[in-house]
């Protein structure tokens, strides 16, 4: 391939001008960025047109990395460190040829080098710089989960079952005489930095009939990612165990443990969860990332007449707020955003939680124990005799509970708490429905924030389209006549793994208790009339499914996304 220097070849495109040339180059002179890159960071080039003239000068193709799926092998032919110092990524092998993703195809002696390690042909392909970032995670995350595979079965007879060791200290004695290289280690520690990657909230090692299934949680669903051979699925399981302090020759009955991990300067704190099934034990890894800090309201999307009705229900100084939704809404990292609001030297915080997700400096953090007696009641009567100002309790889950907490929060104290309800006004029936009295909800609830969480569309690859009248009747809009809406979806792409979302935000509905409402509980009033007293009281009373419509109208989320979360009957 005969090769012009990029700066011509861009000039040629009509890519850029004489001018944007000389300040590039002068923006690189003194540094070791490309000129690509050095174009690119300082916005007189973007990316796609980079992409889109060397496609035409040099006449290589461009390769979506987000949708392909790079063959686990070629992992092992070109090392890590080559595909991380060049930003390149071996994407298929033919014959004695092997196709090549590139940010710079233009890179003579990144190509050089690669054809003297790999031995083959090297045909440069281009693609994006993130697409190439992330799958050289992908690649060599699961190339080293490859490997430790075919370790393990080629020593199955001697690692697919450790000897049983009853105490964790023999456990850990024997994990370390394994040596950090033991291929059970290397699998494990492979699934931990895939997760880390992706983002996912949770790991899930699946035993059936043949094999163990690997899943991640990722934006709320869930994603295969490996299967395991079943023959090595007790060397996995075994060295999961050893790792969070389980009794690996207990295999019939539930284990809860923990373990903390430090991957790519993040500090994860892992919880485990052991289940017997038919086919082996069932392991589900909670990740938690201690290191990114405690979410602010504007991260998980508060804004608008509801952050400030949020605000009111923090100025008061007694009564309860409850937080309620579905398991996976968000209600704990709410109740975090609440804690490092409030959190200040002049007041006494005390949580109660199960298990304690964050530390927070400042704050009397209590873990519950039902083993020891430490239940949510029994804690809570504890909390109330070391003088608090502010009590926030994990959950909610039975009468007793619920009356304590609420006594509590008439004499006084500031109470924050969850419970599985499906909107905020249903939290009253729930209430009502587990023996707490009409005139104790009536005096001590202040306000309750409903929350679900939707799937952000990528901004990277957000597109408008008009939607089918079909589509404006599901999401319950009723537009007049001629007016036109737009909706958004994402089309895929690298930096949402080709998925079309990345991340997630709120969806609110915030009931604060005024005078009306507190009657009207008082006086046993049933749902309907509530929301009527609702609505005719607040004005600027939004409910769920309203500010999901207006998510999907602002190109938030989707209106698919809004439909599988955010259900008419919430």
């Amino acid at each position: 391939m005969a090769y012009k220097r990029l700066g011509e070849l861009l000039i040629a495109a009509g890519a850029i001008s004489e001018a944007d040339l000389q300040r590039g180059l002068e923006l690189q002179r003194g540094t070791k960025e490309r000129l690509g890159a050095i174009l690119i960071e300082n916005g007189i080039l973007t990316e796609q047109r980079l992409i889109e003239a060397l496609q035409a000068q040099l006449g290589i193709d461009f390769i979506d990395l987000s949708r392909v799926t790079i063959p686990t092998e070629l992992g092992q032919l070109l090392s890590k460190a080559v595909a991380t110092q060049y930003q390149v990524v071996p994407v298929k092998l033919v014959a004695n040829e092997l196709y090549l993703a590139m940010s710079d195809p233009m890179n003579i002696f990144a190509i050089e080098d690669v054809r003297k390690a790999v031995r083959k042909k090297v045909v440069p392909m281009v693609a994006t710089r993130a697409g190439i970032e992330h799958a050289i995670e992908i690649l060599y995350s699961n190339e080293g989960a490859a490997k430790a595979i075919a370790a393990m079965k080629r020593r199955v007879g001697t690692v697919a079952e450790p000897p049983p060791v009853a105490d964790t200290f023999a456990a850990n004695r024997l994990n370390e005489e394994a040596g950090a290289n033991a291929p059970a280690v290397q699998l494990v520690n492979s699934m931990i930095e895939l997760a880390v990657t992706e983002r996912a909230s949770d790991i899930h090692l699946e035993p059936w009939e043949r094999e163990m299934k690997v899943r991640m949680r990722i934006d709320g669903l869930m994603r295969a990612i490996l299967p395991v051979p079943r023959d090595i699925q007790a060397a996995v399981i075994s060295r999961i165990k050893i790792m969070s302090g389980l009794d690996i020759s207990e295999h019939r009955v539930p284990q809860d443990g923990r373990f903390n991990v430090r991957v790519k300067n993040r500090d994860i704190d892992l919880r485990v969860s052991t289940l017997p099934t038919v086919y082996g034990e069932n392991i589900v890894i909670r990740l938690l990332d201690k290191s990114g800090g405690i979410l602010t309201e504007d991260a998980i999307g508060l804004s608008g007449p509801d952050f400030q009705k949020y605000l009111q229900m923090l100025r008061h100084r007694s009564g309860m707020v409850l937080l309620v939704g579905p398991t996976g809404s968000g209600k704990t990292t709410t109740m975090y955003a609440i804690i490092n609001r409030l959190n200040t030297p002049e007041i006494c915080m005390t949580t109660l939680e199960d298990p304690v997700e964050y530390n927070v400096e400042g704050v009397h953090q209590v873990q519950v124990n039902e083993k020891t007696g430490m239940t949510f009641a029994a804690g809570l009567r504890s909390i109330l005799r070391q003088d608090p100002d502010i009590i926030a309790v994990g959950e909610i889950r039975d009468g007793e509970t619920a009356e304590i907490a609420m006594r509590s929060a008439i004499t006084g104290h500031r109470v924050f708490s969850t419970i599985h309800t499906n909107d905020a006004l249903g939290t009253i029936d729930r209430l009502r429905d587990i023996g707490v009295e009409p005139y104790v909800i009536a005096s001590a609830l202040k306000g309750v924030i409903s929350q679900r969480l939707v799937r952000r569309i990528c901004p990277n690859c957000r597109e408008p389209y008009i939607p089918t009248e079909e589509e404006v009747s599901e999401l319950g809009l009723n537009p007049p006549p001629g007016a036109k809406i737009r909706f958004y979806k994402g089309t895929g792409c690298p930096d949402c793994f080709n998925t079309g979302y990345r991340g997630r935000i709120g969806v609110f509905e915030m009931l604060v208790v005024n005078r009306e409402i507190r009657r009207l509980i008082y006086a046993q009033a049933d749902h309907d009339e509530l929301e009527a007293a609702l609505r005719r009281h607040d004005g600027d009373f939004i409910s769920l499914q309203e500010n999901a419509q207006r998510l999907v109208l602002e190109g938030m989320t989707t209106a698919e996304e809004v439909l599988r979360v955010v259900n008419e009957e919430d």
